[in-house]
């Protein structure tokens, strides 16, 4: 795993010095995403290309940036292909002569062959740049679920991008602008989703898309999808039970690829002790796993952990985090590059330090919640369907008026709310941070103002009702794969871990398991109010029965109380400040009352608290001033690779 960074123009004649430079800057900053080596490819036609390494596989001779046989293709690379000795065979056997024994060589070749296709022959996990000489052009492909990150913004006719916001921020072309719909978005749903960042200009590449960047023009086209109209062969739920063990199975076994010691995240769950006993099936040495706990008992989870690690045998490692871990906060801001509500991030942050100190790669059971239909917000929803009964004029004029009128705190105003909608924005509300009414009530009067013609919950909505799918179900799990998931589990798990120089794969994620997931009925899924259904089937007999049968609790923390008490100062000192107040996103009275109102115990508004404080953090560090890493790491291992400036002519 790695970070990438670089800029290119085919007008572009920066000199080499100066290229060279910027390239330095932009990697240096993600230096934690490779720590090992890095390199930089400098054209005279344009192109600039960085990288940070984090050596996995072929760790003698993996340097990139990496070129095919005559120098007219250049690549960097994040990520794993899992199928690259496959296409290496196969490519050799075309002709292609390779330097190298690495993942990354494979993709230069397939484009040779194949050209913007060639993502479409990739199983893996994958963000990459590849410049193509012969066709002055820049190709951008980010994996088909958006495990990796990747970022570009274009300005002045040349396309600047990288895995991190942070790395963009450090060419002198890249302003720092606030994009207020952004914050807009972020403050609904507790991410900025994709493709929009929080800054004016600054997309993400969405997850399952290509981009081509040639005469100063951008081409985006999407080569993959969640396809819920394929059907599976199977007809019985014995036949699809036994069909999902054989693909968990594999995609497990791909994933175990690595020159490097590896072990697994455990929460305890059934997605995590799945893939514990998947690899110990497959590995000769007992697995390295690693778990959080929580000195308060309520959110602690590790008895689940410990009888997981019991039953295989595994060699388990814990840490306990206690609010004294919160003063990290500021690092966690910085590594997320924008504002991010999801308080998980803290003990992901501490679970992947943990396990930094003992492996370079994890395995984690993210992706399993979107693909089995796993979040108890799914049975809730489906407890409301009863509701769509009521006549429209009844919601629309009766209950959606009285919900209106209800004060903030009053008993049953949410729900109110909820029935009265059609069953997308129903759902869409259901999952909403700062729902409108909130939203408005926190905003200044400009904020509001600006954002009049803006509403987040639109995109959502699209989405919901993109899929040709008349299963309600369906749509919520696509819905979900392609907002949530991205936005809030995908980036937290690959920050935290990357923060930590880890790498961390996902094999419920493997787009081969989706591919058949997505042919399961839904009732199979979400059987009655019974969540992962069909996997709770597939994993019977292969993980302890109190996993399967366990009260699904998530990863929360304790932040409620930590906001009363060891975290109080940090939040009135952030949020009452004067610069808070003066930026004149917010309305200082209505969010002096909610954290009165959360330490009296009237309401729990400790994620709202939490968002609100990321926000402020975030635009004092990447708004206020130059964002910079809070650690400086060796260099070693330098690679420059110059063109002269006539050479690609």
């Amino acid at each position: 795993m790695c970070g990438i960074a670089g800029f290119f123009s085919s007008d572009n004649r920066t000199a080499i010095d100066e290229s060279h430079a910027l390239i330095e800057r932009m990697c240096n900053v993600i230096e934690h995403r490779g720590p090992d080596d890095h390199g930089y490819f400098v054209s005279g036609g344009g192109a600039t290309l960085g990288h940070r390494r984090l050596s996995i596989i072929d760790l003698n001779t993996g340097q990139q940036p990496i070129t095919n046989e005559d120098g007219s293709v250049w690549i960097v690379f994040n990520g794993e292909i899992y199928n690259y000795q496959e296409l290496r065979t196969r490519l050799i056997a075309k002709g292609h002569r390779f330097a190298t024994h690495t993942d990354t060589e494979v993709i230069v070749h397939l484009y040779e062959d194949e050209g913007e296709d060639c993502v479409k022959h990739l199983r893996g996990i994958f963000a990459f740049a590849i410049y193509d000489k012969n066709e002055q052009q820049l190709f951008l492909a980010r994996d088909h679920v958006g495990v990796k990150p990747l970022h570009y913004t274009v300005t002045r006719g040349e396309i600047v991008f990288g895995s991190e916001i942070k790395s963009l921020l450090q060419h002198p072309a890249v302003k720092r602008e606030v994009n207020l719909e952004a914050i807009s978005d972020f403050l609904a749903f507790g991410y900025v989703p994709d493709p929009n960042t929080a800054f004016r200009g600054i997309h993400k590449l969405p997850p399952g898309y290509s981009l081509t960047f040639k005469t100063g023009k951008i081409q985006m086209r999407s080569y993959w999808d969640f396809d819920y109209n394929e059907k599976s062969q199977a007809q019985t739920e014995a036949e699809y039970v036994e069909a999902l063990r054989e693909h968990l199975a594999d995609a497990v076994r791909s994933q175990l690829v690595s020159d490097v010691p590896l072990g697994t995240f455990l929460s305890g769950g059934i997605d995590s002790s799945t893939i514990v006993a998947l690899m110990t099936r497959e590995m000769n040495h007992p697995v390295k796993t690693f778990s959080i706990g929580f000195s308060e008992a309520s959110f602690d989870e590790l008895k689940f952990a410990r009888a997981t690690a019991h039953h295989f045998g595994t060699e388990h490692h814990e840490f306990v985090v206690t609010p004294d871990v919160c003063k990290i906060v500021e690092e966690i801001v910085w590594h997320h590059d924008e504002p991010f509500a999801d308080v998980s991030s803290v003990p992901t942050y501490m679970v992947a330090k943990l396990a930094s100190e003992h492996v370079k790669v994890v395995l984690s059971g993210d992706g399993g919640d979107e693909l089995f239909a796993g979040y108890e917000r799914y049975v809730q929803d489906r407890r409301k369907e009863r509701f769509e009964k009521i006549p429209p004029f009844v919601k629309k004029n009766i209950l959606r008026p009285l919900s209106q009128a209800l004060p903030r705190r009053a008993y049953g105003k949410n729900f109110l709310r909820q029935i009265s909608l059609d069953p997308a924005s129903r759902y869409v509300d259901s999952i909403s941070f700062f729902h409108p009414e909130l939203q408005c009530e926190v905003l200044s009067r400009q904020t509001c103002q600006a954002l009049a013609q803006h509403e987040s919950t639109n995109s959502f909505e699209q989405i919901y009702a993109a899929l040709q799918s008349a299963d309600h179900t369906e749509r919520l799990l696509y819905l979900d794969s392609k907002t949530y998931l991205p936005g809030d589990i995908l980036t937290k798990v690959d920050r935290m871990s990357m923060a930590h120089s880890l790498e961390s794969r996902v094999p419920l994620l493997d787009h081969k398991l989706i591919e058949f997931a997505t042919t399961i009925p839904s009732h199979l899924k979400l059987n009655g109010l019974t969540t992962k259904y069909i996997l709770k089937q597939a994993v019977t007999g292969l993980i302890p029965d109190e996993i399967i049968q366990r009260r699904k609790q998530g990863f929360d923390v304790p932040i409620r109380e930590w906001f009363k008490h060891d975290l109080r100062e940090l939040l009135h000192d952030t949020l009452l400040d004067r610069k808070t107040r003066e930026r004149g996103y917010f309305n200082e009275r209505a969010i002096a009352s909610i954290i009165k109102e959360h330490e009296r115990g009237r309401r729990n508004y400790a994620r709202h608290l939490w968002g609100l404080l990321t926000l402020e953090l975030w635009h004092r560090a990447f708004i206020d001033r130059q964002p910079q890493p809070s650690f400086a790491g060796a260099r070693r291992n330098q690679m420059i690779m110059l063109e002269p400036a006539g050479a690609l002519g």
